[in-house]
């Protein structure tokens, strides 16, 4: 079990951005942790942060580009 580089660098720009803080990146880096542990499937963190209503899919897709600029 590893956190896959890309959730960790889309939470570490959702941070950046002022999108979310670093306490909703965590609680959502717990629960796919978590899933994955139980053997659920892997879900992306930008999924998880949308799920918990912390960021909206427009801001999600502003991270994927600056990501890809990168």
């Amino acid at each position: 079990m590893s956190i896959d580089l890309r959730d960790k660098q889309f939470g570490i720009l959702a941070v950046e951005k002022g999108f979310i803080n670093t306490d909703q990146l965590f609680k959502a880096l717990k629960i796919q942790v978590e899933e994955d542990l139980s053997g659920k499937s892997h879900n992306l963190i930008g999924h998880i942060l949308i799920k918990l209503a912390y960021l909206t899919p427009e801001q999600a897709d502003q991270i994927l580009l600056a990501m890809r600029e990168k």
